[in-house]
């Protein structure tokens, strides 16, 4: 696919990080994890359609075909493996990695790529709790059930985020990570935010309504 510009990997990426793969995600999801408008989400994925990487089911959503999977899949692991780099190896903040690792991953040949995965000893997941696919495609699914859907009373570890700067440095304010184990304690009605007790320090959180559609939890 010589035709991709990156501004149309970013969204197979986003769409396959949302989980794209396995079930529809909505334009308003696709439009708030990359902060752009409405308009410019349809128009781009009439092209993406147009092009056999995504299908678009009216009042349902986008999802992937098994090209625009196997294309996101590729991108993924170049751009999560630059990410494990940066933050590893040369301590950036997890918020500030995003637009570096963009960057590198659109000038990394199948080469460098291989050298870098064998260098960082084969890392499965990323700092934001997402998978690498192996050299051979293979990974762990992911999960795609969200904060924002999480019963009251249930408890739930944080999975992952979406790799986005703007959730990134929001999280790290409020000081939730990968692996936090928590309980949720109350869905504020009116897309109020969702107060979760840690379950190590007892410690009660608030999240905003907007970045609990962005948090993935098991």
């Amino acid at each position: 696919m010589n035709n991709l510009t990156p501004k149309k990997e970013d969204y197979l990426k986003i769409i396959f990080e949302l989980g794209g793969k396995q079930r529809k995600v909505s334009n308003k999801q696709i439009s708030l994890s990359l902060n752009v408008a409405a308009g410019s989400v349809t128009e781009m994925v009439t092209k993406l359609v147009s092009e056999g990487l995504v299908i678009h089911t009216p009042y349902a959503g986008i999802s992937l075909t098994a090209d625009g999977i196997e294309v996101a899949e590729n991108l993924i692991r170049r751009h999560r493996l630059w990410e494990t780099f940066l933050v590893d190896k040369l301590n950036y903040k997890l918020q500030d990695v995003h637009d570096d690792a963009e960057v590198l991953e659109h000038a990394t040949s199948d080469n460098l790529v291989k050298h870098l995965d064998d260098f960082l000893g084969h890392p499965k997941n990323c700092p934001h709790g997402g998978m690498i696919p192996s050299i051979d495609g293979d990974y762990a699914e992911e999960s795609y059930d969200l904060l924002a859907d999480a019963e009251t009373g249930s408890t739930k570890v944080v999975d992952r985020f979406v790799d986005n700067h703007e959730l990134l440095t929001y999280l790290g304010e409020i000081k939730l990570n990968i692996g936090d184990k928590f309980t949720v304690v109350e869905h504020v009605p009116f897309e109020g935010p969702i107060k979760v007790k840690l379950v190590d320090t007892g410690k009660e959180v608030s999240i905003s309504y907007n970045a609990a559609h962005y948090i993935f939890v098991n």
